[in-house]
């Protein structure tokens, strides 16, 4: 018997999911605190608050299936707060360590996931069209994509050798 589609579409996206969820920690890898918050005399995002949306990310979506977790220093991004002047943002140690924490229970949240619950509403309520559930997901896993590629030029732009992918 066939598989629901949006639930077929679902395990294809965990897939990369468990891709980033290995990337993260690779494009992290040995960079500095103190070059995690350089913005490289830019007003663009530099990596400690990339990489703390990214986990902020994660943990909305842990709340939208029912996981009760928290990551340690939430108030940097509460309500999608954008990157903040004049801030130290928190260790990469504590986001890694956050990362961790919520990485495997929401995949194994998304999982098990009805074909009806990924029909439900967009959490996020994202403008511009009438998404669902499923939609919010493939957005948020896209949106991983995006910021791992940013954290990247980041590492090389502050000298480090670009990430791995073993």
């Amino acid at each position: 018997m066939d598989k629901p589609q949006k639930k077929a579409i679902l395990e294809a996206f965990l897939g990369l999911y468990d891709f980033h969820t290995k990337l993260f920690h690779n494009v992290l890898v040995n960079v500095s605190d103190k070059d995690a918050n350089n913005r490289l005399n830019t007003k663009a995002n530099h990596m400690a608050w990339i990489a703390g949306s990214l986990l902020q990310q994660r943990y909305f979506l842990g709340e939208t299936v029912g996981i009760n977790l928290q990551q340690t220093s939430p108030q940097f991004f509460e309500n999608f707060k954008g990157i903040q002047d004049n801030v130290t943002y928190p260790p990469l140690a504590e986001y890694i360590k956050d990362w961790d924490a919520i990485s495997q229970v929401l995949k194994d949240a998304f999982a098990n996931l009805s074909e009806e619950a990924l029909n439900g509403p967009d959490p996020m309520k994202m403008p511009g069209g009438d998404y669902t559930f499923l939609d919010s997901i493939i957005f948020c896993v896209d949106r991983e994509s995006y910021c791992i590629g940013q954290l990247g030029l980041l590492r090389r732009q502050l000298g480090y050798d670009a990430m791995k992918y073993d």
